[in-house]
């Protein structure tokens, strides 16, 4: 387990996408280095698939720095988006799943691949495995690179429960930490549950945080 002072040091940030507030573990490591190694990429289109709250939209920021992608989300994708999709290189759409314009996002893909542009597709599983009604995308959807970001180790559960912590100013044991560890669900979302709980408690009810709270809300 990583030292809980360097931890600290790197972890010590308000959110941030930068690459340095970055947490790199095995469990996202195969998306982390796709992305830097654009544009070597073999193919034009990356797939990152994973939970909510598992760090694909940091990578999504992070691949927008490097590249001056254009950035839109799937609930915001309609006939409008073409106009600013010619004026980049490279394009990202963070939470694929939300856009169900299948006729759009075939466009899209025939775009990607004449204009001969990079594209970085968020989603919450492998776009391959999605049942598109349209034959056309669901054949583009397999011409992709993925990478899955899964469920989080030890180690990345400790510097994400840290970070949270430290985010909102909330000081917690070492010792406390490891115990929440070997009992919650290796789950982004249930983290994310078990922070807000935490925070409710901490913040709201002006409780400490003990290992009877930690058993309470787990």
């Amino acid at each position: 387990m990583t030292e809980l002072n360097q931890l600290l040091l790197k972890l010590d940030h308000k959110t941030n996408f930068n690459e340095h507030d970055f947490y790199l573990s095995k469990s996202n490591s195969t998306a982390f280095n796709l992305v830097n190694k654009w544009p070597d990429w073999g193919k034009k289109i990356l797939n990152i698939s994973g939970e909510k709250f598992s760090g694909k939209s940091h990578l999504a920021n992070i691949f927008k720095s490097k590249s001056k992608a254009f950035f839109i989300e799937g609930k915001n994708i309609d006939n409008s988006v073409f106009k600013s999709l010619k004026l980049y290189e490279t394009i990202i759409i963070d939470d694929f799943d939300e856009c169900n314009e299948e006729e759009i996002l075939y466009s899209i893909f025939n775009l990607i691949d004449q204009d001969n542009k990079y594209m970085l597709i968020n989603s919450l599983k492998p776009i391959s495995e999605i049942k598109f009604k349209l034959p056309d995308l669901a054949s583009r959807a397999k011409n992709c690179i993925y990478a899955e970001i899964e469920n989080p180790d030890d180690e990345l559960l400790f510097a994400i429960i840290l970070k949270n912590f430290s985010d909102r100013q909330i000081k917690i044991e070492k010792k406390i930490i490891n115990f929440i560890i070997s009992r919650i669900d290796r789950s982004y979302r249930k983290i994310d549950e078990f922070i807000y709980k935490i925070d409710e408690l901490s913040l709201k009810k002006k409780k400490p945080i003990t290992f009877n709270t930690i058993k309470e809300i787990l």
